[in-house]
């Protein structure tokens, strides 16, 4: 397993800079930070290749994700998340919106998109986690992702909700078997 590129609690102490939707309406992902030109990404003559032959600009991208983050400027394209994951909890988004990575902010994903490790359209695309609320917390993709791109923390759902403004702070009495 390589280190995990993520800090644990690298939602924490920050505000999403935007987010993208699934396409049910109900579910949707926060894209946090502002990017880190020293990813892994920057440096793969694969990725940098394919950016090159787009003639895209390669930029900062930040983690997509906060329960199942992916830090996009570390992500290669090497799809083995994909290839590990029993509930299909990642697309290669270009497969469904070929645009550039740097314009997801904002947008609706249906999640239709390739779910295979080697359907990629190219080394540009990106590790999309479109159905994060699916996750069975098994830690298959953190534990395979060959540039640690992944972090796997279902303890930041809080964040999530806490970015979202639907947090709400489960208090008792002190006895933790008393119901409300």
């Amino acid at each position: 397993m390589a280190d995990l590129v993520i800090p644990e609690d690298f939602c924490h102490d920050q505000k999403p800079v935007g987010k993208t939707s699934h396409g049910n309406g109900e579910n949707f992902h926060w894209i946090w930070g502002k990017g880190n030109p020293d990813g892994a990404a920057f440096s793969n003559e694969d990725v940098k290749a394919a950016y090159e032959a787009r003639g895209e600009e390669q930029v900062p991208l930040g983690i997509h994700g906060t329960t199942v983050a992916v830090d996009w400027d570390s992500c290669i394209a090497a799809g083995s998340c994909m290839s590990v994951c029993p509930v299909q909890t990642f697309q290669w988004y270009r497969t469904e919106q070929d645009i550039p990575a740097k314009d997801v902010v904002g947008k609706v994903f249906e999640g239709t998109g390739k779910t295979e490790q080697d359907e990629r359209l190219d080394y540009t695309d990106k590790s999309q986690p479109i159905r994060e609320h699916d996750c069975t917390v098994c830690m298959a993709c953190q534990e395979i992702c060959p540039t640690g791109a992944i972090r796997i923390e279902q303890a930041n759902l809080e964040w999530h909700e806490k970015a979202a403004g639907t947090f709400v702070k489960m208090s008792g009495g002190g006895n933790p078997h008393a119901h409300d």
